[in-house]
């Protein structure tokens, strides 16, 4: 709360290279979920001659490694974590029990370390271009809301990841996480409309 009691509202908005990270070994190990997110654009599917137990193990293995790394304090790790080599530090998987993603992870270092620090340069420069006005669309969201409601909004968190995806809209990834189309948030127009049931939710 701030002071005298008042509302406050808390957003953070990135391209996170470990999310970036993430979602590339989602798509060139063939992870299949989260089923509702869409892929990456220019990121290959590789398919891999895999056991179904090897698979299902990646699964549950990336599975829990991107609850970590969407929301790390929501969903601690329960061992130390470790880092992998080739991804510099945006990788770091559990000392116990991510063997599989750790060794399907390996060959992809380089490639995948570059493609998150390129996206991530990209949001930096389009959010540096927009400059003050990049967190109008928040504003003008709770603003809006308020109006709707009759009330002040209720203090909140918000974590808005956005991403290259290939498919334009929102999603949420997390308890306090959205991820947003690059190019949805770089159309105010639409973007606005599509911020303002995700605040609702939450305000």
């Amino acid at each position: 709360m701030a002071a005298g009691g008042a509302p406050e509202w808390l957003i953070r908005e990135d391209a996170g290279q470990s999310v970036l990270l993430a979602l590339y070994l989602r798509q060139v190990l063939g992870i299949r979920g989260p089923n509702e997110l869409p892929s990456l654009r220019g990121v290959p599917a590789v398919t891999a001659q895999r056991t179904e137990g090897t698979q299902n193990a990646l699964e549950r293995q990336w599975l829990s490694h991107w609850e970590m790394t969407v929301e790390p304090q929501a969903h601690p790790s329960p061992v130390p974590l470790d880092l992998v080599d080739g991804f510099g530090t945006h990788l770091a998987l559990p000392i116990e029990g991510f063997d599989e993603l750790r060794a399907a992870a390996l060959p992809f270092g380089e490639q995948a370390s570059a493609f998150a620090e390129a996206a991530h340069e990209r949001y930096r420069r389009d959010a540096t271009a927009a400059g003050g006005s990049a967190y109008r669309a928040y504003a003008s969201a709770i603003a809006e809301h308020e109006r709707t409601v009759g009330r002040r909004a209720h203090s909140f968190e918000l974590n808005v990841q956005i991403l290259p995806l290939a498919q334009r809209g929102v999603w949420w990834i997390g308890d306090l996480t959205i991820a947003v189309t690059d190019g949805l948030r770089g159309d105010i127009a639409a973007f606005d409309a599509a911020i303002h049931p995700i605040i609702a939710d939450l305000a």
